[in-house]
């Protein structure tokens, strides 16, 4: 019984995974797309199909412009192609591109110059900053923040503060000279910065003292899967003064929804950059799967309002991740414009189709990788629930 009961659970949680994995990636995959398109129809490209998901077709509609809009079988994306396009990566369709008349010229997204064929590239990962942007703004202007004071009410023995010196008391003001505001922000820096030594000043009493900490390793299992983290090892304050709420004007909660999406960019490259450097694991990239358990583990836990947040934190990460130079992605065309902007002509047909294919191999390795590691991490769990 213990077995067809969790295998029910499972069955009711991978259907429930399954709709908020659809429902979050179909709204950033919409907005991305839907940037593409919008600045390609004000330049002037004609726009031949819009497509939420890739492989057959589902159902669909042509609009008065000729556009085939249209819901595809394979829920991991969507694109947007263009007249000139051979496919939904926009490689250009060369041998269609030669036999095109003056009209179709005119109208054809590889006959359009540098600098619109750039603007509409980079309108889709624009459009998935701006998405975030309103989201957290929304959540701010709404609902206000409530916010804890970095006060510090007790070291914990044996901890990196401890360590370093810290006592009760010390309100923390900067850490490597940024301000810090709240107790979140400190946990932010220290959590992404375990083994890196960290220069605190802190407020003790009225007077400003300088501090050294290096935060510890220590290894979590969240409901969105297993997580590295650096741990200071302080408590906060508990006095109630502590606590302050804070609410938004319209501009001050867009300020402050820039603010958290570029927190969240730098967060990610952070986490790149020790990646490179050693100091993180690979094991924490996450795929299609654990995005969907992240995804039905926020409705369950807050409902609409949790899918939205996580709807703008992904938006951040699909528009920081098209950016890089990666051939395939928004990021590698950008690469092959600039080139082409600092040659005064274009890469060779033969140096493009050699960079796509490259690309490629790119994403579909780490696309394996990080389904590997999400049938790594279910398997984990599932065999936690059986014993």
């Amino acid at each position: 019984m213990d077995w067809l009961a969790m295998i029910g659970g499972a069955t009711g949680s991978a259907f429930l995974n399954l709709f908020s994995f659809v429902a979050v990636l179909s709204v950033v995959v919409f907005i991305h797309e839907l940037g593409h398109f919008w600045v390609g129809r004000r330049c002037g490209v004609g726009v031949t199909a819009f497509s939420i998901g890739f492989g057959r077709e589902l159902f669909g509609w042509t609009d008065r412009h000729g556009t085939r809009w249209k819901i595809s079988a394979i829920p991991l994306g969507g694109y947007v192609k263009f007249v000139g396009d051979l496919n939904a990566a926009s490689v250009p369709d060369q041998p269609h591109l030669d036999g095109m008349s003056a009209a179709e010229r005119a109208v054809s997204f590889p006959h359009q110059n540098v600098a619109k064929r750039a603007a509409i590239v980079a309108a889709g990962p624009i459009a998935n900053f701006l998405l975030a942007i309103l989201i957290f703004a929304g959540f701010n202007y709404f609902s206000g923040r409530q916010v804890l004071e970095p006060r510090i009410e007790a070291v914990q023995a044996g901890s990196a503060a401890e360590k370093a010196g810290f006592l009760p008391k010390d309100l923390i003001l900067t850490i490597d000279g940024k301000r810090i505001e709240t107790f979140a922000d400190m946990q932010v820096l220290v959590s992404s910065s375990a083994g890196e030594s960290l220069a605190f000043t802190v407020d003790r009493g009225g007077r400003t003292v300088s501090l050294d900490a290096i935060p510890n390793f220590v290894e979590r299992t969240t409901p969105f899967g297993k997580q590295r983290i650096g741990l200071l090892g302080v408590e906060a304050s508990r006095d109630p003064g502590a606590v302050k709420r804070v609410s938004y004007t319209v501009v001050g909660a867009l300020k402050a929804g820039a603010a958290e999406t570029w927190s969240q960019v730098d967060r990610t490259m952070n986490f790149l950059r020790r990646l490179v450097l050693g100091r993180e694991s690979a094991d924490q990239l996450s795929g299609p799967l654990g995005i969907a358990r992240a995804a039905g583990t926020a409705f369950e836990i807050g409902g609409v309002y949790s899918l939205v947040s996580l709807i703008g934190f992904l938006s951040v990460s699909i528009g920081l991740i098209n950016l890089f130079p990666i051939p395939l992605l928004d990021g590698g065309h950008l690469l092959f414009y600039a080139i082409e902007a600092i040659r005064g002509r274009p890469l060779s047909e033969k140096a493009q189709e050699f960079g796509f294919k490259i690309g490629f191999a790119i994403v579909a390795m780490l696309m394996i990788f990080a389904t590997w590691n999400d049938l790594v991490h279910l398997g984990t769990t599932f065999m936690a629930r059986g014993t």
